[in-house]
This record gives structure tokens, C-alpha cells and sequence, in this order.
């Protein structure tokens, strides 16, 4: 850590917002309050500051930004040109105040995740730690459905060779240095989540309750994190190609013996077609030839993507210190 650390540590929060003028005013006010109580702690400097990435947002979101930034300096907006996602929104925040500060702390703004949280991220981060992880500690307020698919999506990541923190969504501390080191990695297909573990460097984590949502409603419904799943298995890992070779294998294997079977009932005088047994067989290996197809395009569409280098987001307006 630099001498500058040493004492208070410059941190900013980076929140990203898409459509959350409802609840806003409520986030600004316990961050408001939250932040002075860490300064009043000398746990941060008063330098720091709230962050607030509007994601193209369609209702007045950007306007209560506005108004916030007007009556506090505490408070900072980025404007993005057009909706690009939550993972992009929240890289261009990180960004944006990598150089301004000297360790960034990312939440949503339904505030779910525990603030309070941020007391050990900081501690941490003063002991050294470069990326701390806010992890929950349990599902209680998650529906059982909810809960099954979560367990389902961590453990169905990690087959697929995905490395994540369980149970850790994009409420995390990095440092300046981390960021620096994240700014290496252009590639347009985003997925923050199994990114930042592969950086390394020396991390820990906060467990807390996750409360439930006070204001507005989840940006996340089903639909979405399913495509949200899939973006980070074909981000991160070519293990899906994989699993089509080994199937391929193992078709060409089955068709092997189906070969040595035909010929011996040829041979011992059993000549009726199975019909059924062949209509099958052929929907079947039709159908694995389709998906393995589709994945195989999903794979040659990102490299068509990342190919191209097209900017990940556009700054409109930035209400800050440059």
C-alpha cells in the first residue's frame, strides 16, 4: 500500500442505475449517511465519493442524479449514451475514477447488499488486500425457487470450468492497482464475475444478510439471468466446445456398435427393419447436431465481436472531477 493509504484511504463507490428513480432518494440518503460515518471514523478520507452510472436509463433517473451531484459534492454521475448492461455500466465506472481514488467498492442500487459490509472491505484493504469479495451469508430472503436455481447457476458455472466466488454477485472492493491491471482486459464480452478472480493478487471476504429489495423492482428477472449464465460460460470458458467433441466421440462409439449389431443379425437372419429404433436415431442425432451447431455459432459470433474492437460504452455526461 502507498503512504497515502496508510492513513485514510481515498474510496469511491461505483453504483450502477437503470431505472431506479424510485429508489433513489432512499440510496442516496443511507449512503449519505454511511460515508460521514466512515469519514467521522477515519476509516475514509473525505475525499471520497459516491458514483452514481446512469445505464440509459428511460424514466427520470439521470434528472436525480443531477440533483444529487447539485447538493452534495459527496455525490458524482455518469451518463452513458444508450443502455449497454449492467456489467458495462458498472465498467465504466470503474473506469472512470480508477485514477481518482485509491480503492473502489461496486454495489447495486436497490441496496439488498449490506453497507455495512463496506466497514470490513476497508479494514481489509488497509491490511492489504487487494479485492474483497462481499459474500452472502444465506438465501433466507430468496424464494425457494429462486434458491434452487442460484445453487443450480454456481454449481452449472463451475462445470463448465467458470471460476466465480460462491454466492457473490458484483458487490466487491478493488483497489487502484486492480483496476489498472482490469483495464488490460478489452474484450467486449463482459462478465465481471469470473473476470476479476482471475486477476489474482491477494483477496478475502465480508459475509453479510442480504435484505430485500426496498424500492422499484429486480432488473433480473429469470430471462435475463439465464442469458446473463450463458454470456459468462462462453466469455470465460470453451468448455461447452469441448463437451461437443466428447459427444461427437461418444456418438461415433455408439454407431460403432450399432454397425457390429446390424451385421450380426444380418448374418444370423434377422432382417427386419427397426423403424421405430431408426426414426428415432435420427431425430435424436439430428437434434445434437443443431445444438452442437448453435453453440459452436454462439462461440464464432463473440469472435466476430471482439474482432470488430467497437467501444463497450459511451460517456454522454460526467459530473465529477476529471
Amino acid at each position: 500500500m502507498t503512504e497515502k493509504t496508510k492513513t485514510a484511504p481515498v474510496v469511491y463507490l461505483v453504483v450502477p442505475c437503470y431505472n431506479e428513480e424510485e429508489a433513489l432518494p432512499v440510496t442516496a440518503e443511507k449512503l449519505t449517511e454511511k460515508m460521514r460515518r466512515l469519514c467521522w471514523d477515519g476509516k475514509i478520507s473525505p475525499a471520497s465519493r459516491v458514483v452514481l452510472v446512469d445505464d440509459g436509463s428511460k424514466d427520470a433517473t439521470w434528472e436525480c442524479i443531477a440533483a444529487l451531484h447539485a447538493e452534495s459534492p459527496l455525490f458524482q454521475g455518469i451518463k452513458l449514451s444508450r443502455n449497454c448492461g449492467h456489467q458495462r455500466a458498472l465498467l465504466a465506472g470503474l473506469m472512470t475514477v480508477r485514477d481518482h481514488c485509491d480503492a473502489v467498492i461496486s454495489m447495486d442500487a436497490d441496496l439488498q447488499d449490506d453497507i455495512d459490509a463496506m466497514d470490513g472491505m476497508i479494514e481489509k484493504f488497509c491490511e492489504g488486500c487487494e479485492i474483497v469479495y462481499g459474500v452472502r451469508s444465506d438465501r433466507k430472503t430468496d424464494t425457494v425457487f429462486k434458491r434452487g436455481t442460484a445453487q443450480a447457476y454456481y454449481k452449472m458455472m463451475r462445470l463448465m470450468g467458470v471460476e466465480m466466488v460462491y454466492n457473490h454477485a458484483d458487490y466487491r472492493l478493488m483497489s487502484s492497482r486492480v483496476l489498472r491491471e482490469l483495464a488490460d482486459y478489452e474484450e467486449v464480452n463482459l462478465f465481471l464475475r469470473g473476470l476479476v478472480p482471475m486477476l489474482g493478487y491477494r483477496t478475502d471476504v465480508v459475509y453479510y444478510a442480504r435484505a430485500p429489495r426496498m424500492q422499484g423492482e429486480s432488473k433480473y428477472p429469470l430471462k435475463k439471468m439465464l442469458a446473463f449464465a450463458f454470456e459468462g460460460i462462453t466469455s470465460l470458458s470453451i468448455k461447452p466446445i469441448r463437451m461437443i467433441t466428447m459427444l461427437g466421440v461418444g456418438i461415433f462409439l455408439v454407431s460403432l456398435a450399432m454397425l457390429i449389431y446390424v451385421l450380426i443379425r444380418h448374418f444370423l437372419g434377422y432382417t427386419v427393419v427397426g423403424w421405430t429404433f431408426l426414426a428415432v436415431s435420427l431425430w435424436g442425432i439430428g437434434g445434437l447436431q443443431l445444438l452442437s451447431i448453435g453453440i459452436v455459432g454462439e462461440y464464432i459470433g463473440k469472435i466476430y465481436l471482439e474482432t470488430k474492437r467497437r467501444p463497450r460504452y459511451h460517456l454522454e455526461t460526467y459530473l465529477g472531477d476529471r
